[in-house]
């Protein structure tokens, strides 16, 4: 791991080749998105340049945030160095303890990003590890990917492998199932049983849809049983398998093909499910229109009603 670290910190700034590197998806992309792909800079502070006045599209000055750029049919440039389009690359790794999932990391620790042999594509970590945990990492340049992996709405099952002290009981497993309550709010696992059972410490397998920070280990505290050892083996699809800890190896196609199938497929269902919540607005004020409707006919009709009996009393 330290020859990882010395080989990342060793790579030359890319604009010594002609420019910089960024990875995008198809199609127009909001211009600071593209410029922090690109290793500029973190979102906001690529903001800052826009505002500055450093950022061109097609040779022109562009100081408007928001405004959306293609690679594919515009040039940019950051104070006169050009952007261009690299290709996608997508790693699997196996964290070690006592690495770091950050991209900065003034203590000089070795970072995730030290573990990949690609020097110079940026990348984004799906689903951060902390210190003192091991095991599945995916790392890509596609930051879209990367943040529809990691975002709750798509419920991508993350699998974990959690060695506790004590011998947790089935009240303990529905308690987990059921929700802990947390500084945060209640927090509930998607499932979890007992892998391997010892004398002194038990062994569960734990799946979750969505994680907070040290979520598994804070919940697992609250009910009385300290994490010792904590390992994802599952991402989606992807499984840990047997690489060695510390190792990258690159997504095979079929791997690649079931994550983007993985997350259209909850995209699909995100957008059907707003598109009922919006029906079903339609249909409450149109529900509410027609009750008005009907009381205005009921009183129009009663006031009818009244002037007849007016008049027929006159008479």
């Amino acid at each position: 791991m330290q020859k990882a670290k010395r080989r990342r910190q060793a790579s030359t700034p890319l604009q010594g080749t002609g420019g910089k590197n960024v990875s995008t998806q198809s199609g127009p992309e909001r211009l600071q998105k593209v410029l922090a792909a690109a290793g500029i800079a973190s979102r906001r502070e690529c903001e800052k340049l826009i505002l500055e006045g450093r950022v061109e599209i097609d040779q022109q000055v562009v100081t408007k945030l928001g405004t959306k750029v293609d690679l594919e049919e515009q040039s940019v440039r950051v104070d006169g160095v050009p952007i261009v389009r690299s290709q996608q690359v997508y790693y699997m790794i196996n964290k070690p303890k006592g690495v770091v999932c950050t991209h900065r990391d003034p203590a000089g620790r070795i970072r995730i990003v030290d573990l990949v042999p690609d020097e110079t594509a940026r990348m984004f970590s799906v689903g951060r590890l902390d210190r003192e945990s091991e095991g599945l990492i995916l790392l890509t340049n596609d930051g879209g990917l990367a943040q529809e992996l990691a975002h709750p709405r798509y419920g991508v099952e993350k699998t974990y492998h959690v060695q506790v002290a004590g011998l947790p009981g089935r009240t303990v497993l529905q308690r987990l199932r059921d929700g802990v309550q947390l500084a945060e709010g209640k927090v509930a696992v998607a499932g979890v049983r007992t892998k391997r059972a010892h004398k002194q410490s038990t062994v569960l397998e734990i799946i979750l849809r969505e994680g907070k920070n040290r979520e598994i280990r804070r919940m697992l505290a609250s009910l009385g049983h300290k994490v010792q050892r904590l390992k994802r083996v599952g991402l989606g699809p992807l499984k840990l398998g047997k690489l060695p800890q510390g190792e990258a190896r690159p997504l095979e196609q079929g791997e690649l093909s079931a994550l983007k199938h993985l997350v259209s497929g909850g995209s699909q269902k995100v957008n059907k499910n707003r598109s009922k919540g919006a029906n079903k607005g339609k249909a409450i004020q149109s529900g509410s229109r027609d009750t008005r409707s009907a009381r205005g006919s009921k009183k129009s009709k009663s006031r009818t009603f009244k002037k007849k009996t007016r008049t027929q009393k006159k008479r």
